[in-house]
């Protein structure tokens, strides 16, 4: 499990979205979409103050946010820019480019 090698490095899981020493998530795998489309919708479509006190209690893919973060496409558009989401059909390099340019020029490297 990715909690596990988080846990194994120290991350405490007490605040939804709080600092943290590493994060692991599984943003995709290739076009599934789980549990189904509804679900991904709703989870998508969550009002911002619901998102910071709510979590899914199952696996959501692709994440429901994936498509407004920067902190994500940047990366992803480095190793996978052509591949598609499976809801939304743009690549991750268009996705990437849609965002904000401030957003994305605010990602460096590690």
């Amino acid at each position: 499990h990715l909690h596990d090698i988080e846990a194994a490095f120290g991350r405490e899981r007490q605040q939804r979205w709080g600092t943290r020493v590493l994060a692991l998530d599984l943003l995709a795998a290739d076009q599934i979409v789980l549990p189904d489309r509804a679900t991904f919708e709703i989870w998508r479509d969550l009002p911002l103050s619901q998102q910071m006190t709510q979590a899914p209690d199952q696996l959501i893919l692709p994440h429901p946010r994936l498509a407004e973060r920067a902190f994500v496409l940047v990366p992803l558009a480095e190793i996978a820019p052509d591949w598609r989401h499976p809801v939304f059909r743009q690549t991750v390099r268009d996705l990437r480019d849609a965002l904000p340019r401030a957003d994305v020029e605010q990602v460096t490297r590690l």
